[in-house]
């Protein structure tokens, strides 16, 4: 459902991610923390690039901000597809739940001209102090800050090979045309939701191809019929049955 007390924006925030992406960094040190960031962005917009021209994606893996994230659309329209076609979406095995933002984005305002860079400054000043005083509760507790969709609550982070088309029946999948830095976790969100998943696979040397297995035959079918010249990002994916 729209939420119904905030105003459609061209930000939409979204909350209750897996933090599956981040198990993969299991020491915390600043390296692995940032690229699990970078992983989670890459997955988001693969994921909403489908609605509308995203123009920036807020997600960050600090204590109080794991599991939320924000996504800038181009214009109202697209951001309020989003909201409605990707509410309660398994993203990785856990439903998100999406609503507008409740603050207008840093880019937006600037676009606009309302950007008020004193009050941006006053106001960051300010989270800084609350997040200090409560910092030792929060530690000691584990507990994660929600911060109900306001996008400027949150701390920024510091700055294809080819197959001939088979038409033989196989239950493995040959992926096609997909952007050169997708990677496995971005393809199984969207080939695990049909029936006999097993696995991605794509191979370094080659971006831009992958292979997607199946139990059987009419699962691979189903997900080829289905996924067939979806777009990731400017890319539609083109699907064939890999050789036997």
């Amino acid at each position: 459902m729209l939420t119904s007390d905030i105003p459609p924006n061209q930000t939409i925030y979204i909350k209750n991610l897996n933090e599956k992406v981040k198990k993969e960094a299991v020491d915390y040190s600043v390296m692995s923390i940032v690229l699990a960031v970078h992983k989670l962005k890459r997955s988001l917009y693969a994921l909403f690039s489908q609605y509308g021209r995203i123009l920036d994606i807020v997600a960050l893996k600090t204590a109080k901000l794991r599991g939320q994230a924000w996504v800038v659309f181009s214009d109202v329209p697209a951001a309020s597809n989003a909201v409605r076609q990707m509410q309660n979406f398994p993203f990785y095995d856990k439903p998100i739940r999406i609503q507008y933002a409740k603050t207008q984005s840093d880019c937006i305002a600037k676009a606009e001209g309302t950007y008020d860079k004193k009050k941006k400054q006053e106001e960051k000043a300010e989270r800084k102090k609350r997040a200090e005083e409560g910092q030792q509760t929060a530690t000691a507790n584990g507990s994660k800050a929600d911060t109900n969709g306001d996008p400027s609550a949150a701390p920024r982070p510091g700055k294809p090979g080819t197959q001939e088309a088979v038409t033989e029946p196989n239950n493995i999948l040959f992926v096609q045309n997909l952007p050169p830095e997708t990677n496995s976790l971005t393809l199984e969100l969207f080939f695990k939701k049909f029936d006999g998943y097993r696995e991605v696979r794509m191979i370094e040397a080659k971006p831009g191809i992958a292979f997607v297995e199946y139990e059987n035959e009419a699962s691979a079918l189903a997900a080829m019929e289905s996924l067939q010249g979806f777009r990731i990002t400017d890319y539609p994916m083109a699907i064939t049955y890999a050789k036997k």
